[in-house]
């Protein structure tokens, strides 16, 4: 079971660097990381030009009681665009970290999109 694990987590880094191979962030446009574990979500706005993290997010700041982790994504996703917006950041380009599009990863890409976040 262990070497199961150890082998998702490297396909998984895999996946990221390749993804990084395209996707870099600029101050104008910062790089929208997205970190997911079995219990927490974590997102970052990254200037990758400046190695500078512009404004961050996750699910273990303040956690909503009873709520479900798919919620807490969205929750963290919201909370990201927010301090996007008061650091006057509009646009970004996303990195999925190597996860699949879908689930917690998509409802964290969709809320930071309702509120007000491009990419």
């Amino acid at each position: 079971m262990v070497d199961a694990a150890k082998a998702r987590r490297a396909s998984r880094i895999k996946r990221h660097a390749r993804v990084r191979r395209r996707v870099s962030g600029t101050p104008e446009r910062p790089r929208l990381a997205v970190f997911r574990s079995n219990r927490h979500i974590y997102a970052q706005l990254i200037d990758d030009v400046a190695h500078h993290t512009l404004a961050a997010a996750g699910s273990r700041t303040q956690q909503v009681e009873g709520a479900d982790k798919t919620a807490e994504a969205r929750r963290v996703g919201q909370e990201l665009a927010t301090k996007a917006k008061a650091a006057g950041i509009s646009a970004a380009v996303f990195d999925r970290g190597g996860f699949k599009f879908h689930g917690r990863v998509k409802a964290l890409a969709d809320a930071a999109r309702e509120h007000g976040l491009e990419f």
